[in-house]
């Protein structure tokens, strides 16, 4: 998928989100006097990517709902700590809110010799969406089945694309060398798409990124799809099996989107929030153009938040120390 291709997909997404802010939330204003003033979101990650579009999606809602600007600002960089530690040392008055996906808090801590913040300055507003990602490879290794890269793997090795050093990919290959035994060359790339094309180009074997970014070389016959991580199978490629059903174990992972506040924010504009969040992500249009993405709506607020991404902090804490992952 080009970036061009990537762009009007984005912008049709966000277009048809837009719709639903004509509608006011019922409930988002029960916290009297907030918000006062603009909010800012900042996504920690590049425009176009599905954090960004649910941000400006969630922005526009409750910019109509709470008759104030609701601002997206993005702050890429170093796996999402340059946007969250802004957002981690922002006044804890509910007036920045951090857009960004788990693996900041999940991975980095484990990865990076030191982080600017700590996981614990960030409090979860909400969970909103989790996707897997695509197992693919270039059709020229000859393997059709997920076990037939492992076989390969363990003989002769195998080289694995990723979106760069902590990126999701990046722990996928390791949690494959940590599971299956598989020798892995992991290649780290400047972002998805160039990583797909490493693939298609067969400058490596293959990769574990993103779907969208992948499933046009897919049903293009230029990448053969062998699994999807998340523990349900894709909606947008139903016939692609996970990795459970192809017949490994332990390789389930996937990347969690949501929505933070400096930890000391009051009480009451979290809750605040979380209904305004809830009662926007719960419209049928935003439902379906979360699964238009390849999200899987998730909804957890409060300690059930805050419980899933600690027990991926553990998790993927355990594979780190015992594969000696680290940001190159």
């Amino acid at each position: 998928m080009t970036r061009h291709s990537f762009s009007r997909r984005a912008a049709a997404v966000l277009a048809g989100i837009a719709l639903a802010a004509m509608l006011p939330l019922q409930n988002a204003t029960a916290q009297p006097g907030y918000p006062s003033k603009p909010v800012k979101f900042i996504n920690s990650f590049p425009p176009g990517g599905p954090s960004d579009i649910l941000a400006r999606a969630v922005a526009d809602i409750l910019q109509n709902s709470f008759k104030q600007p609701f601002v997206v600002e993005n702050k890429a960089g170093a796996s999402g700590n340059i946007g969250a530690d802004m957002a981690a040392k922002s006044p804890a008055d509910g007036y920045t809110v951090l857009f960004g996906i788990d693996t900041t808090l999940t991975v980095n801590p484990h990865i990076y010799k030191s982080m600017p913040f700590k996981p614990a300055d960030l409090k979860p507003i909400m969970v909103m969406a989790s996707s897997g990602l695509l197992v693919g490879v270039n059709p020229g290794t000859g393997f059709k089945t997920l076990n037939d890269l492992v076989a390969a793997g363990k003989t002769r090795g195998v080289s694995f694309s990723s979106a760069g050093s902590g990126s999701p990919g990046h722990l996928a290959a390791e949690m494959f060398t940590e599971a299956t035994g598989v020798k892995i060359n992991h290649i780290p790339y400047k972002g998805n798409t160039p990583a797909v094309t490493a693939v298609l180009a067969g400058e490596v074997d293959g990769g574990v990124l993103a779907t969208p970014g992948m499933l046009p070389h897919v049903k293009a016959g230029k990448i053969t799809a062998l699994a999807v991580t998340s523990q349900q199978r894709s909606s947008l490629a139903p016939e692609i099996p996970t990795v459970a059903e192809a017949g490994v174990k332990n390789l389930e992972q996937e990347v969690l989107y949501g929505a933070w506040v400096p930890a000391a924010t009051p009480e009451p504009v979290v809750q605040a929030l979380q209904r305004a969040f809830t009662e926007a992500l719960a419209r049928p249009d935003m439902r379906a153009r979360i699964a238009s993405l390849d999200l899987h709506y998730e909804g957890l607020t409060g300690a059930a938040a805050a419980k899933r991404i600690v027990d991926l902090s553990e998790r993927y804490g355990r594979v780190i120390r015992s594969t000696g992952m680290k940001v190159e």
